[in-house]
């Protein structure tokens, strides 16, 4: 009985934060910049250019009005049209440029094995998690202790992509000469960039302790049953 109580907590546990994992990874909000480089003009009225970036897609779009705030980038209150280009592996965020730019060489291989880490953390959170839904009617020890190393294997890499994540954002990208290289004819020098960690990256981090947990669990119950 007990352990079937620890099955069921775990098992919601480790749902939500695979369902998490799964929107921070399929949505485009890991990073969130704002600029007014290359800015238009109307009634000397600056309009802001807001970005956003994740694994699969990198968009902008320009928000005459709009306040400069986080919730601006909520999906509700964008304003429209909206641009966007393929963003996976780009080493950079921003960029509207030809491709390949000196600038990228730096931090194209950091993005690279951040990328391959992401891929790896979501599949092994699927994997756990089908094992885990196979196990757990027919009570398999087995099944427990597999599935629930895979989701301390994927919460693990999440908790490892976040820490990367951080180091790129607050030390390795120069997001203010990165803008200025991509608009140079466009850009003064004292142009404001703001960047901000977006909801993609907020979903994976309340993921992490929700399947770290999960999977300790079950790991925990397939040992003692």
């Amino acid at each position: 009985m007990k352990a079937g109580v620890a099955a069921l907590t775990a098992g919601i546990l480790g749902g939500t934060g695979v369902l998490l994992f799964l929107i921070a990874f399929g949505t485009d909000y890991w990073l969130l910049a704002t600029e007014t480089c290359g800015v238009f003009k109307q009634a000397r009225k600056e309009i802001l250019t807001f970005h956003h970036e994740g694994f699969f897609w990198r968009c902008w779009f320009f928000g005459e009005g709009y306040p400069e705030t986080i919730w601006t980038f909520w999906y509700t209150s964008q304003a429209h049209p909206k641009f966007c280009m393929h963003g996976y592996l780009f080493p950079m965020p921003i960029a509207l440029g030809p491709f390949p730019h000196p600038s990228y060489d730096t931090t194209a291989v950091y993005r690279g094995f951040w990328t391959a880490f992401i891929m790896l953390a979501v599949a092994a959170g699927l994997v756990g998690g089908l094992l885990l839904v196979c196990g757990v009617p027919f009570v398999s020890p087995r099944s427990y202790k597999v599935g629930g190393g895979f989701l301390l294997a994927s919460g693990g890499l999440f908790l490892l992509l976040i820490f990367l994540f951080v180091i790129w954002k607050e030390f390795a990208a120069d997001f203010q000469k990165y803008i200025l290289l991509e608009r140079s004819e466009k850009c003064t020098d004292d142009v404001p960039v703001h960047v901000y960690y977006g909801w993609s990256f907020m979903f994976a981090a309340a993921g992490v302790p929700l399947v770290l947990l999960s999977g300790l669990l079950f790991y925990l119950i397939g040992r003692d049953i």
